[in-house]
């Protein structure tokens, strides 16, 4: 059965096949230039779903115009696929209209117990809420790891303390449940991108594994060192030597709150001073933040007699408290708006599941779970009217391989988010095709560079785009492009496809 119908004569009809079978979208009138236009773009897309690359899985497309709503292509539209990343658009859209774009995280140092003879007795907490940047190296102006220890330890004696007769605790007790989707595949949570959330965010969740790359192929190549140092950290490494210029094929297996860790795959010989580096995740953000300033505290001479203890995030550890916080300073975050870039520019997953939670949070007060905060998201939307149907995430990142949403969902929500006070800041959130972010070397030198605002998304056997586009008539389009399943071996051509796809955006009316 074909995936889509019209007839030119004095209108065209656009249809696409759902799996409740035909539907339809209003008619009007097109001049003969639109109508080439439509043609060239479905014809496209057919030959696409038809074709080596995808004729085994699924290509769906929806574009939709901003002004009113309506969507004006549909093809596979409604059937529920996987986001991947485009999903982050709707996470820091969401954020950006419930939260505003001038929104910061605040990380707290405190003490508690009494100061006498320059001992305290009692402990010093790092209390944090949410905040995905604290420690990152990605402002400029902000402190990065390094400098934020060097900063609370200089807090710390500037009161008076030398002796902390405590511990350091990274209280990570916003949240009191498990912060990693369930859904998340075992094989990411080791590895840098399957970092997961923690009230008490540090150096994004990551660190890097240096290994001694080896004289010849298939030798070992044991482990040198981690950055930062994480002495606690356990390896059972299995990595050995590929050969020049095969990059990383390193994946780190474990999970939340597990100094034991996993390391197979290869390194590529030939490295600058022989040694090659990957990223993994810290298990426990929060008890490695306590960790570090427990370090930094006796690096300056402020001895402190209790080991160093994380709370929150699931776990039962509780400490006993010696009075009430006293506050030393606060670390206040980039704004929203800066963050939403990042997540969108970099998709940056802890940055996205972040932005979710503080986002649901605020929307209610009893979320506690990734499932709550979904659901408060859901609540949200379908309170501003966006149809819903087949909408199915499991996080805020898409991460995850078993959550979906249909195109049209996308565009709905995409083509909403025009109506919030906080459009313009989300708009330049998205990276834009050929130029920036993520969709840098995608399109360049065609018509598509630099007019469309697109975010990406891949995971194993998706690709997929969303973002907005300015049609010849100066009309504001969102759309969504997701390829499900897709024939391994076949990038290249699904590149092909997409860039072909994106040319014909731009060549469209929205009227």
């Amino acid at each position: 059965m074909p995936h889509f119908c019209h007839w030119l004569s004095i209108s065209l009809l656009i249809c696409q096949f759902s799996t409740c079978g035909w539907s339809t979208i209003p008619s009007r009138r097109f001049s003969v230039a639109d109508s080439l236009a439509i043609q060239r773009l479905l014809a496209h897309v057919e030959a696409f779903q038809s074709g080596p690359a995808a004729r085994f899985g699924t290509v769906a497309l929806s574009i939709r115009r901003v002004s009113d709503g309506t969507e004006l292509i549909g093809y596979n539209a409604r059937q529920s696929l996987p986001s991947a990343s485009t999903l982050k658009l709707i996470t820091t859209g969401t954020a950006l209209a419930v939260l505003g774009s001038t929104y910061t995280y605040t990380t707290t140092l405190e003490y508690d117990g009494s100061i006498k003879d320059s001992v305290l007795t009692g402990n010093v907490y790092i209390r944090g809420s949410g905040d995905p940047s604290l420690g990152s190296w990605r402002f400029p102006n902000y402190f990065d790891l390094s400098s934020l220890l060097e900063y609370w330890a200089l807090a710390v004696k500037s009161v008076g303390i030398r002796r902390i007769q405590g511990s350091v605790i990274g209280d990570a007790s916003l949240y009191n449940t498990l912060t990693t989707p369930d859904t998340w595949p075992f094989g990411d949570l080791g590895n840098y991108y399957g970092a997961s959330l923690s009230a008490l965010n540090i150096n994004e969740n990551l660190y890097r594994v240096f290994f001694k790359t080896g004289r010849s192929i298939n030798t070992p190549a044991p482990v040198l060192r981690t950055d930062p140092a994480i002495p606690y950290l356990t390896f059972q490494n299995t990595v050995t030597t590929d050969a020049a210029h095969t990059g990383d094929h390193v994946n780190i297996y474990g999970a939340p709150f597990m100094n034991q860790q996993w390391l197979t795959g290869k390194v590529p010989i030939g490295e600058p001073a022989n040694e090659f580096s990957v990223k993994g995740a810290l298990p426990d953000p929060a008890y490695f933040t306590a960790f570090a300033l427990h370090q930094q505290l006796q690096q300056t001479n402020v001895v402190v007699s209790g080991a160093p203890v994380s709370v929150g995030g699931g776990l039962s550890t509780t400490v006993a408290a010696t009075g009430q916080r006293i506050k030393l300073t606060q670390h206040q975050s980039p704004s929203l708006a800066e963050l939403a870039q990042q997540t969108n520019f970099q998709s940056l997953n802890l940055y996205a599941e972040a932005l979710l939670r503080t986002t649901a949070l605020t929307l209610d007060k009893t979320v506690t779970t990734t499932d709550d905060s979904i659901e408060a998201l859901l609540k949200f939307w379908k309170s501003k009217g966006v149809n819903l149907d087949g909408f199915r995430i499991r996080d805020g990142s898409g991460l995850s391989t078993v959550g979906a949403l249909t195109a049209d969902n996308m565009t709905g929500i995409l083509s909403a988010l025009s109506r919030e006070k906080t459009f313009p800041q989300f708009y330049e959130t998205i990276p834009v095709l050929g130029q920036t972010g993520t969709v840098r070397s995608l399109a360049r030198r065609t018509a598509a560079a630099g007019n469309i605002r697109a975010k990406s998304g891949s995971i194993e056997g998706v690709r997929a785009y969303a973002g907005y586009f300015t049609a010849t008539d100066g009309e504001r389009m969102s759309f969504c492009i997701l390829v499900n399943k897709f024939t391994p071996g076949q990038n290249r051509v699904v590149t092909a496809e997409l860039e072909k796809i994106f040319v014909d955006l731009v060549n469209l009316s929205g009227k």
